[in-house]
């Protein structure tokens, strides 16, 4: 019977691990570990995510992924995300100023979640307000 029910959402926890690499005029490339929680009885897999970041409501950047990642059930797990950052637009607008400070992130976009071969694109919509230290 549960493998037949919808899936709940995915509970968004927090980021860890941000780094910065290949910094030009053009962009750069952000990794972080974002971190969720699974609240179903059961495991998932996580084959795409399809997402924008924002930064103090400013267009940070863009990822999309296609990947494996294992989510079990009830409990918290790590996608490794890849974002490719406009430095023209990070630049413009002052946003290299709130760096050790703390930010309001969003993550709008659709991931792609299923179990069994059956996958199906869910809305993202989070935000949280993070200390941002490169």
């Amino acid at each position: 019977m549960s493998s037949c029910r919808e899936p709940k959402d995915l509970e968004f926890r927090e980021f860890r691990n941000m780094t910065v690499e290949n910094i030009g005029f053009a962009g750069a490339n952000l990794n972080v570990d974002v971190i969720f929680y699974n609240p179903n009885n059961f495991s998932l897999e996580l084959k795409r995510t399809d997402l924008n970041i924002y930064l103090d409501s400013t267009y940070l950047g863009h990822s999309l992924q296609e990947l494996q990642v294992k989510v079990p059930n009830r409990q918290e797990f790590t996608i490794p995300l890849k974002v490719e950052l406009d430095m023209r637009n990070l630049l413009k607008n002052g946003l290299i100023s709130y760096l050790n400070k703390q930010v309001m992130i969003k993550v709008i976009g659709k991931v792609k979640v299923g179990k069994a071969g059956v996958f199906k694109n869910f809305d993202v919509n989070y935000q949280t307000l993070q200390e941002v230290k490169l």
